[in-house]
């Protein structure tokens, strides 16, 4: 039971940490300014981003202006390497739980199994004159199966609802990324656009077409 009781305050340790992580996260997000952030980058006015992000902690905030500040070299690598830090702080922990959903219950199996052996071993020096010796001892061992599942079950649950909180927080920087992207890609084009169209001045001695 001691391991049992030992791994039941590690998962209550890690589920109150991500739960208040996550809180801490949705008063953080911004949906507005990322729209306010798309909106601006397609008009280029970086400055004025610079000065609307200071200070906010959205993580999709956080990941448009990782490929904003690195959009001359590569915009799209600078976004994944940002999504993939926002998403291993935001997975941190969940290793624990799903090794406890496992372990849990093999402990409480491996405590059921040396307490019947147990049992067994007093009923071979007891004899049969005392069967209660038998029952009590396997109603004992059948304890730390009882704990073993008691721990487990709210870290699979726990755990379910974490790694969907950290899948959904995926999906929202990936359609973020990619809209900074189109939006980079079509202003890129479009000043590729206007030099093709400048006119240069004519020469002395030549005539415009």
């Amino acid at each position: 039971m001691w391991p049992l009781l030992i791994c039941s305050v590690v998962a209550l340790a890690v589920i109150m940490e991500r739960a208040f992580f996550w809180v801490r996260e949705a008063t953080r997000r911004n949906p507005r300014l990322v729209d306010e952030v798309l909106s601006l980058a397609e008009r280029e006015q970086y400055e004025e981003i610079r000065q609307r992000v200071q200070g906010n902690r959205d993580y999709v905030v956080r990941v448009l202006i990782s490929g904003i500040l690195h959009r001359a070299f590569s915009l799209t690598s600078a976004m994944e390497i940002a999504a993939e830090d926002e998403l291993r702080r935001m997975r941190r922990g969940l290793i624990v739980l799903d090794t406890l959903v496992t372990l849990s219950p093999m402990l409480g199996i491996l405590g059921t199994v040396t307490g019947i052996i147990k049992a067994f071993d007093l009923l071979g020096t007891s004899g049969f004159q005392d069967p209660r010796v038998v029952t009590v001892g396997v109603a004992e061992a059948l304890i730390t199966t009882a704990a073993g599942l008691v721990i487990a079950l709210p870290c699979l649950v726990a755990y379910n609802y974490f790694q969907r909180k950290a899948e959904t927080a995926a999906g929202e920087m990936e359609t973020y990324g990619t809209s900074l992207e189109i939006v980079h890609k079509r202003n890129s084009s479009r000043r590729v656009d206007d030099a093709s169209f400048r006119v240069e001045p004519p020469g002395e001695g030549e005539r415009l077409p």
